[in-house]
């Protein structure tokens, strides 16, 4: 059929697919195939059923778009350009370049219409679950009756891929549990991967995996439909319990003669013979490259200019609510702007030398539930371990399928979906999140902790069960490498308070930090409380490291310790100190933080005049080098633990008082 002869509707969804799989072969690296195959897809969803405005895309009622399947962005780019989005056709034509807004995967804050940054599959399907969520709280919190503020849903389109991830597993029994009715999920069942067809390695029934985790599950044979593709979404949205997943049957590479319905289209470019037969299967010009028609240019700039009056209806609702509810509408735009109560730092406990021994998960407990009042929208929870992580807030509900205006979060027993959907709810202006579980399962939570470092978003991870201190479980829960491996992730900042004031402090510069997650370290173990009356103020751990107590005169050694065994060098400090060697304790909490300090704190905190060191640390010793010095030591793990009581531990592996003063004086021979 000759493009001309087309009606409008042909002839723009053709106009993406020959976009895309131009833009992949300018660029000579992509995945055009799925693209070219979920062109109707796309055109159906931006044509009449997702909320936004390209001229604001950040409007908070707009409905959200997660392209799980993220090495298709370059449909959402398409798509996004020719909505009138601030994405221009150099920039689809600089796609996967260097610095272009076009990346190999949609980043969110680079690309203006991204919501969230995708790539790990299965990563951007869990990511919707949180917004999903901060959806239903924000709309328990603030509708009221005859404003309904927040009604947005979250659309997203995912692979196989996707759902061979074990993440997705997590994120949809969680969702279908919770009931989010606000989740529309179309699944591109093309039975194509790298290696080639599904077949050789997944053959599941998905849709009956769905039913049984409580979705609304229907199917599209054919994704060219776009009659079937839209009344599905329409019986999709009429389903307000259960979340939905449409499942499209499509041939990757639509249009393409050699490549359609093969591996060869999904990872590559289709080459330039081929790519002219696309245009003329399309009927397109064979030797125009980025050729979008006028009509479809106007076409769809139309449908986007919708958008600003869809917003001013919405803005319009707000004025009136504000009217009407003043002090929500004023705490709401207060906390989408993350602005900080006033008063809210007075409402951290301050914690006495002379009371008994406290584990910072405990002291955590306290901080989190003395502030929570001052912080509405703070809201989170665990993985089926709030009594062990102490995150529960005592005076707030469990968020659930019947009160969605709980805070206290139960993710159950699913690490890596909590850290997705943590982003999502990150990523959702208005919600504070924080999850919780051991050290040890940080590493289930690896991809969404560096995807939040990569979005520049701040959710606080909790991680408890610190060290070889937590005993008798033994090595499969005693963590040695993490506190490395999260302190290698850019742009983290990771805290290991060493008392529960430094816990308080720890929980400010959390709740303070904006470009970037947190990570807080706590015990299990009681620790004493440092005295804040004859010591360094536990204030100072906003600067990562800090002289927790000094010595008279230049110090003959200095030890440095984060956590639990910054105890053990202050005992160790007297003991030194009696045999008449001057000591210099050193509380380091947070390295990220210490390195952002400028070169003459970090002079007077480590002069490099003394280089007689010692760091002590229940963990990898990697890292420590570069602040003990080649005249230095370390006591740290070389080994995993072993499961035996905390106390036995210690000095089995040398975390003992004797041996710190043994390891100082070794260093001064």
């Amino acid at each position: 059929m000759d493009s001309k002869s087309k009606n409008i509707e042909e002839l723009a969804i053709d106009t993406v697919r020959i976009l895309s799989a131009d833009a992949v072969q300018k660029a000579n690296s992509g995945h055009p195939g799925t693209a070219m195959a979920l062109a109707p897809v796309g055109h159906v969803l931006w044509k009449e059923f997702i909320n936004f405005n390209p001229k604001n895309p950040d409007w908070a009622n707009r409905d959200r778009f997660i392209l799980s399947a993220g090495h298709a962005c370059i449909l959402q780019y398409s798509f996004l350009h020719l909505l009138g989005y601030d994405l221009s056709l150099d920039d689809i034509k600089n796609f996967r370049q260097l610095h272009s807004k076009t990346a190999g995967h949609p980043e969110y804050g680079l690309c203006p219409g991204v919501d969230v940054t995708t790539g790990p599959l299965g990563q951007g399907f869990a990511n919707g679950v949180g917004f999903a969520i901060a959806q239903k709280h924000l709309a328990g919190y603030y509708n009221k009756p005859g404003f309904d503020l927040f009604n947005y849903h979250i659309y997203a389109i995912c692979s196989d891929g996707d759902m061979m991830e074990g993440v997705t597993s997590e994120a949809a029994s969680l969702a279908g549990h919770l009931e989010l009715g606000n989740l529309i999920y179309l699944y591109d069942d093309n039975k194509i991967s790298i290696e080639g067809s599904t077949d050789i390695a997944f053959n599941e029934d998905v849709d009956a995996r769905f039913r049984s985790y409580g979705w609304h599950v229907q199917s599209v044979d054919d994704a060219n439909d776009i009659n079937a593709i839209q009344q599905c979404l329409v019986n999709a949205k009429a389903e307000t319990q259960k979340p939905s997943l449409i499942r499209v049957r499509s041939l990757i590479a639509y249009g393409s003669p050699n490549k359609s319905g093969t591996a060869g289209s999904h990872g590559s470019p289709l080459g330039a013979d081929e790519i002219k037969l696309v245009k003329k299967f399309f009927g397109f010009d064979e030797d125009k490259s980025f050729n979008i028609p006028a009509e479809v240019e106007k076409y769809y700039h139309e449908i986007g200019a919708r958008g600003i009056d869809t917003e001013k209806k919405w803005n319009d609702l707000f004025a009136k609510y504000k009217a009407e509810f003043p002090e929500l509408a004023a705490q709401y735009v207060a906390t989408a702007k993350d602005e900080l109560p006033k008063g809210w730092l007075d409402k951290l406990p301050v914690f006495k030398g002379s009371d008994p021994k406290m584990a910072t998960r405990q002291a955590s407990g306290k901080v989190l539930n003395a502030i929570a009042d001052s912080f509405p929208h703070l809201i989170g929870g665990a993985a089926d371990l709030a009594p062990s992580t102490e995150t529960t807030l005592k005076k707030s509900d469990s968020f659930t399928s019947e009160n969605r205006n709980g805070r206290n979060f139960h993710f159950g027993i699913r690490e890596h979906a909590m850290g997705s959907a943590l982003n999502g709810m990150a990523l959702t202006k208005g919600v504070k999140p924080f999850g919780a579980t051991f050290l040890m399962f940080s590493e289930y939570m690896r991809p969404p902790i560096r995807l939040a470092a990569i979005m520049k978003i701040s959710p606080i991870f909790v991680y408890t069960h610190d060290s070889i201190g937590l005993g008798e479980d033994g090595t499969t829960h005693q963590p040695i490498e993490q506190l490395i491996s999260l302190r290698s992730i850019p742009n983290i900042t990771v805290i290991r308070p060493a008392d529960a004031n430094e816990t308080a402090h720890a929980w400010r510069v959390a709740i303070e930090k904006k470009g970037g997650p947190t990570v807080l370290v706590f015990t299990r173990q009681g620790l004493p409380i440092l005295d804040q009356d004859t010591l360094g103020s536990a204030s100072q751990l906003e600067k990562g490291a800090y002289i927790l107590s000094d010595s008279k005169g230049t110090p003959d050694v200095i030890l440095m310790a984060t956590g639990s065994e910054v105890a053990l060098i202050m005992d160790a400090k007297a003991k030194l100190e009696a045999d008449g060697v001057a000591v210099r304790v050193v509380s380091m909490p947070s390295w990220e933080l210490f390195e952002k300090q400028e070169a003459a704190y970090k002079e007077k905190v480590f002069p490099k005049a003394v280089k007689k060191r010692l760091a002590v640390e229940m963990a990898s010793p990697l890292g420590w080098h570069k602040y003990v010095t080649d005249e230095g030591d370390i006591l740290a793990m070389e080994t995993f633990g072993e499961s035996a009581p905390a106390e036995d531990l210690y000095k089995f592996f040398g975390f003992t008082v004797d041996n710190v003063v043994k390891k100082a004086k070794a260093l001064l021979k």
